[in-house]
């Protein structure tokens, strides 16, 4: 019998957690404050019980009403019984997340350090910075990220898995863009089994989804929590953080820990006034950029990744302007990022298209959802498997065919895909950032900083989109012509 997912934790949850951490927490107990100043008394009440991080003077003290960094942790405390190879290893961190809030700027920073990044831990010497909490706890791992980034420090907390899966399912589950199927069926890896294509993810699967780590890299692994915790803010509304605020309150005073100062009500009070300002806020996402070492194993030598001083300081200005890095995420194929060709690295190729187009049809595509497939890819790209043909049970109960193809680009495995359901007005293309005409088509542009992240079109019957990889390293020109490109077959 397959175990429950209860009893396999494992760490990647923790980025995700920042949704329930700062999306759920902040936002939620903003909301709260909003409400009714005696709210803030419940928050208080309920995360007095808990226990807290007893951090003395390595927390700085900010004035009231101006910026403050918050630093989320992401541990978690494996059982002897474990099946998923982390049995009795202890606590351990495995997401680090730094938010800026700053009343004077328009969006909110977020910064996630790799826990894989090669370090000083003060004490004891060079190692990834995950190890700093299975050392030290939260006390070595706020002196770790002081002593890399020369940041101070105003509030840490500190967050369970379970709160994040409870915290999903509290905000009625998330609708997510899944480029590719996720599965596992053996020890070495938690389970999971999580198909492609957009769809509904409760907390069970979001919390897979979040923490999967087999086949991945460290900057593939952030980027995809990053895009639970984008869809999850655009999805959940102030309304329905104030309308689950008891339960969601609840959650949070049971499944996280954080410093003394976040106990009392004057704390809570400097913080929610920030919160509350920026609960409506687009994230602005500092991208760490950072080298991946080949390890080896004969040698005991680790993998890190690696950065040198001054791009971390550059990173920590990026940070404390609340400027998002442009470009991809990071480098496809783990290398270099390439210049454009002349052919944009696109070629023709309608014929592996067509034979998608095909296969949807006889698994039951056509019909009121007619299937565009596109005839221009990636050089070197290829169609992944066959479509998925399936449907999306929408906000009001009622389901919609839909199907994905998906397109993979070289190793380490980064997935583009074509989307289309005869939901009207999934909450993925709400809010396009421009709209534009091309081809004598009309286009929906949506962006994430200074990236193309969807093209969708729409017709009478459906919408349709592209979506790019996870690192988002598909260029403007190259999503606007694949989007060109679809056709019917």
């Amino acid at each position: 019998m397959q175990p429950r997912f209860e009893d396999i934790p494992s760490p990647s949850l923790w980025k995700r957690f920042l949704l329930g951490g700062l999306l759920v927490v902040f936002a939620t107990a903003s909301a709260t404050a909003v409400a009714a100043f005696r709210e803030v008394d419940r928050v208080v009440d309920a995360i007095k019980p808990g226990p807290e991080l007893s951090l003395g003077d390595r927390i700085a003290k900010a004035p009231p009403g101006k910026p403050q960094t918050i630093m989320l942790l992401g541990s978690d405390r494996r059982p002897d019984d474990a099946k998923d190879g982390g049995a009795g290893t202890g606590a351990r961190s495995d997401t680090i997340i730094l938010v800026r809030l700053d009343p004077e700027k328009e969006a909110t920073a977020l910064m996630s350090l790799p826990r894989d990044l090669k370090v000083q831990i003060p004490g004891h010497g060079t190692d990834k910075i995950n190890e700093a909490y299975d050392l030290g706890g939260a006390k070595l791992t706020l002196d770790t990220v002081k002593l890399l980034t020369g940041l101070p420090i105003n509030h840490v907390i500190n967050v369970d898995f379970q709160g994040f899966k409870k915290a999903i399912d509290a905000i009625g589950c998330v609708y997510l863009d899944i480029d590719r199927r996720y599965f596992n069926d053996t020890p070495g890896f938690a389970y999971i089994d999580v198909n492609r294509g957009y769809q509904k993810l409760c907390g069970e699967e979001a919390l897979e989804y979040a923490r999967f780590r087999h086949e991945d890299t460290d900057l593939i692994r952030g980027a995809r929590q990053q895009d639970l915790l984008r869809e999850t803010k655009q999805q959940v509304g102030v309304g329905n953080l104030i309308r689950d605020r008891e339960r969601l309150i609840r959650i949070f005073g049971k499944y996280t820990t954080s410093d003394e100062e976040l106990k009392t009500r004057q704390g809570i009070i400097g913080l929610l006034k920030l919160a509350v300002y920026s609960v409506d806020q687009p994230i602005r996402e500092v991208h760490f950029e950072g080298r991946i070492t080949d390890g080896n194993e004969a040698t005991n030598t680790p993998s890190y990744v690696e950065a040198s001083y001054t791009t971390v300081q550059k990173l920590v200005q990026q940070f404390l302007g609340v400027e998002e890095t442009k470009g991809p995420r990071g480098a496809p194929s783990g290398g270099r990022r390439r210049r454009a060709r002349g052919d944009g690295g696109l070629e023709r190729a309608p014929g592996p298209g067509m034979q998608q187009a095909v296969q949807a049809i006889q698994r039951g595509a056509g019909g009121n959802l007619p299937i565009y497939f596109p005839t221009v890819r990636l050089k070197g790209s290829l169609f992944v498997d066959s479509p998925r043909v399936y449907r999306i049970q929408a906000l009001d109960g009622q389901w919609h065919k839909s199907y994905r193809m998906v397109v993979k680009r070289g190793p380490p495995g980064e997935y583009f895909g074509v989307q289309g359901t005869t939901w009207a007005d999934p909450p993925i293309l709400r809010s396009p950032s421009e709209k534009r005409v091309e081809g004598g088509r009309d286009f929906e542009v949506h962006y994430d900083g200074d990236r193309v992240r969807i093209v969708a079109w729409r017709t009478r019957k459906a919408v349709y989109w592209v979506s790019n990889t996870l690192l988002q390293s598909l260029s403007e020109r190259q999503m606007i012509a694949i989007a060109r490109s679809t056709r019917l077959p």
